[in-house]
């Protein structure tokens, strides 16, 4: 039986309706499909590679399928170094409110995959930043802590530069300083210089670094093998 043609159907091609998920807020379809079809690929590579191999030589096959997929993995991996996962993060993320950590956060073990490639793991980093902006500002503060506990000459370093600004203030209101602006700027300048000699021979440095350093590859890591989620359900209309 054919069919025929309906003039008023309309042919929307991928990169369009790609598109459109994205402004209308559906990633979380456009990293299934992402999946799904990197999914259904490498099950058609796999099929093909294996019948050709059992008729000439199967352990080649299978080894250069795997080295194939180890190289592509590392790849993925390699390239979220690369990213800039702050492109597209605004000053409004962090006005909302913390996601769950249980549920939104963390999650279960099925909301966690293996990016399928390049591109879904940048979508995945820039949308996933952008969402969960105050867990990682969290992270962060909790990872600086735990630094400025392992080094307790860090935390004496940063307790004495906050405790010379706060002298500074005070004997800046008490003797107006406000009224001589040349020798206020000595003064900063003097309070700067001090700063900066307690806070690198106390090593206060060492602590931030070691915080950002875990909590970038935390954050990274996190961004993008977590999957993305709804965040707009669709109206449903009422039976009457």
């Amino acid at each position: 039986m054919v069919f025929s043609s309906n003039p008023l159907s309309l042919s929307v091609p991928d990169p369009t309706f790609e598109s459109w998920l994205r402004d209308s807020g559906y990633l979380d379809v456009i990293d299934d499909h992402q999946t799904a079809a990197a999914a259904a690929g490498s099950t058609t590579s796999s099929t093909s590679t294996t019948t050709d191999s059992t008729i000439t030589i199967p352990i080649t096959g299978f080894l250069f399928g795997y080295l194939v997929s180890l190289f592509s993995h590392l790849w993925t991996l390699l390239s979220l170094f690369t990213l800039n996962p702050f492109s597209k993060l605004t000053t409004n993320d962090f006005s909302g409110e913390t996601p769950s950590w249980t549920k939104g956060f963390f999650g279960d073990f099925g909301s966690y995959s293996f990016p399928a490639s390049v591109s879904q793991a940048r979508l995945r980093v820039h949308e996933n930043v952008k969402r969960y902006a105050r867990n990682y500002a969290s992270l962060f503060i909790l990872f600086f802590a735990c630094s400025l506990y392992q080094l307790p000459l860090a935390l004496v370093g940063l307790i004495s530069s906050l405790a010379l600004w706060d002298v500074f203030r005070f004997c800046s209101e008490k003797w107006g300083l406000d009224r001589y602006p040349v020798t206020q700027l000595v003064l900063i300048r003097i309070a700067q210089l001090a700063t900066a000699i307690i806070l690198m021979w106390l090593n206060v440095q060492m602590a931030l670094c070691c915080a950002l350093g875990v909590s970038y590859t935390v954050m990274i890591l996190h961004a993008a093998f977590r999957k993305l989620t709804s965040v707009k359900q669709p109206s449903r209309g009422r039976w009457k």
